[in-house]
């Protein structure tokens, strides 16, 4: 018997690290290689600062890097370590409840969410992107669909991909970004119809936007001007929950 694809009306695609989540994409790395941290940190800042491509940080790290991550790596990273900013899963669950597809979009690894939901610690989603250097077998706790992404510019890509597949069009889709990483991201959803949100705005998603003339429509959370440092505490003072009432807005759900 053939399986349906699920129905949604609307769509939110965001980025994960330092979005959704104070981690960057690389901290699994360093907690299994601490000598390494200061060079994957600064790896992490260049691309997400559009000052080095994607690609080359990845081919930085593959040359440094002892071993990949196996699961049990994993999993003590993320037994020590998984943290959401307040408020997601329970962002996630409330757009699952409302037939919104809730699409995972980074730079982070294939690897790393798949023992996230193995795991149970975030509600199940239909949709990732995600980056397939770490990666491990499949299981029933997958994502129906996992896309890859290789280059940031593959964001817009695959949240095209995903309204296509769900048939969801592009004015019922809401892009979450938070670094210049995710400004390509962003014009394509300018280009596109879709609505923008800016959580935890580093400078370098504001300086691209100015840059090519893209507004974004709301944001949220804590906004950084340049040379910021990170405020975790005050960043943990916004519910995400509290997103509700502006996807309300934009989607008259």
């Amino acid at each position: 018997m053939a399986v349906s694809t699920p129905r949604y009306h609307a769509m939110v695609s965001s980025d994960w690290n330092e979005c959704l989540a104070p981690c960057g994409p690389f901290d699994c790395l360093a907690f299994a290689y601490p000598r390494l941290a200061p060079e994957l940190n600064a790896i992490f800042r260049r691309y997400t600062a559009n000052r080095m491509s994607l690609g080359e940080a990845t081919r930085r790290i593959l040359q440094r890097l002892p071993a990949p991550l196996d699961e049990h790596q994993m999993d003590a990273y993320l037994d020590q370590a998984f943290a959401t900013y307040a408020g997601v899963p329970d962002l996630i669950e409330w757009c699952a409840a409302r037939g919104i597809l809730f699409m995972i979009n980074t730079t982070g690894f294939q690897g790393y969410f798949q023992r996230i939901f193995a795991k149970g610690l975030l509600p199940a989603v239909p949709l990732l992107s995600a980056h397939p250097m770490i990666r491990y077998p499949g299981r029933s706790t997958d994502p129906a669909h996992i896309l890859t992404l290789m280059e940031v510019g593959d964001k817009g890509r695959n949240t095209a991909s995903a309204a296509r597949l769900f048939g969801i069009p592009a004015e019922r889709i809401i892009l979450m970004g938070d670094s210049g990483g995710d400004g390509p991201h962003f014009d394509w959803g300018r280009r596109s119809g879709a609505r923008l949100i800016g959580c935890m705005t580093k400078f370098s998603l504001q300086a691209y936007c100015r840059d090519k003339h893209i507004a974004i429509d709301r944001h949220f959370g804590v906004s950084y001007e340049r040379d910021m440092p990170a405020d975790r505490p005050r960043e943990q003072q916004f519910d995400f929950l509290a997103l509700t009432s502006v996807l309300e807005d934009f989607l008259s759900v």
